[in-house]
């Protein structure tokens, strides 16, 4: 599918299915922004995440991956698209008193991997997951996601892959206009923010 046809589509599912949320978000990183991808809210529609992970596959596809993996909990519903699309086992890496491993799958040692996220905006947890997998005698060939709100900063060893790069404004919360206007934030996502 053409990238400019493919991308307005995946727009477009996002506005009908609310996940592009816009307010006054506590991220991750600490940081603050009016914007924030719930991608959740896309996949929970068969048809959204069948229509992504098939994107996706095709751009994970020229890394010739032997499997298809993901952080939970982000991860799980792309990244099983995504192998689904190619036709490759999916395994995905959780957190074991607080530090990522692959719980439930044996390794498989010498195989190439890929890892997919729902949105990459630190690479921290993407970037644990493969990490999983290269101590373990696997080669991490590449990442990636619906959505790279990293601005190129993501703390992966390599550029990712995504069907849509986004660069909303972000602050730290002694420089937010929002924090200065009285506007109460939230925190959306599954990982703790840092203070």
């Amino acid at each position: 599918m053409e990238e400019s046809v493919m991308l307005a589509q995946l727009q477009e599912m996002m506005k009908e299915s609310g996940a592009h949320l816009e307010g006054h978000f506590l991220l991750t990183s600490g940081k603050h922004s009016s914007d924030y991808m719930q991608c959740a809210l896309l996949l929970r529609f068969p048809e959204y995440a069948a229509f992504a992970g098939k994107a996706l596959a095709e751009k994970a596809a020229p890394y010739r991956p032997d499997i298809i993996s993901a952080p939970a909990l982000g991860g799980m519903i792309i990244g099983h698209e995504v192998a689904r699309a190619l036709n490759l086992p999916f395994l995905f890496c959780e957190r074991q008193d607080g530090v990522m491993a692959l719980r439930r799958f044996p390794f498989q040692t010498g195989k190439r991997v890929f890892v997919v996220e729902d949105v990459i905006t630190t690479g921290v947890s993407s970037g644990e997951a493969g990490a999983v997998f290269a101590r373990n005698g696997a080669d991490w060939v590449g990442t990636g996601a619906i959505i790279d709100r990293s601005g190129g900063k993501s703390s992966l060893p390599h550029e990712p892959e995504s069907l849509w790069r986004v660069n909303f404004p972000l602050w730290s919360p002694e420089e937010c206009p929002l924090c200065a206007a009285g506007k109460p934030f939230v925190k959306p996502g599954s990982r703790t923010a840092k203070s």
